[in-house]
C-alpha cells in the first residue's frame, strides 16, 4: 500500500518491515494486523487492516514518530 501525508510518501512495497502483530483468527470480523515499516529516509510507519468489527476495518498508514514506535517495538516485539 501506498500513500502519501504531508507531501512524504509511506510505501509498504520500498520500506523495510520491523515487525508485524496479528490480532485473532484469519476471517474474524474482529481479528486485525498491524505491521511497523520504516522508509529508506527512517521515517517511521503503522500499517493497519482487519476485519469488518476491528478497530481498523479498512487498510490504512499511519505515520509514528520514533519514539512512538520504539514504545510499539517494546511493547509488541521486545516483550
Amino acid at each position: 500500500m501506498k500513500k502519501i501525508i504531508c507531501k512524504v510518501e509511506y510505501d509498504t512495497e520500498k520500506s523495510v518491515l520491523i515487525g508485524k502483530v496479528a490480532n485473532g483468527a484469519w476471517g474474524d470480523p474482529k481479528g486485525f494486523e498491524e505491521t511497523l515499516y520504516q522508509t529508506i529516509d527512517g521515517k517511521y510507519f503503522l500499517y493497519t487492516f482487519g476485519g469488518s468489527e476491528s478497530p481498523y476495518p479498512e487498510e490504512n498508514i499511519k505515520r509514528m514518530s520514533a519514539k512512538v514506535a520504539e514504545e510499539w517495538i517494546a511493547i509488541h516485539i521486545n516483550r
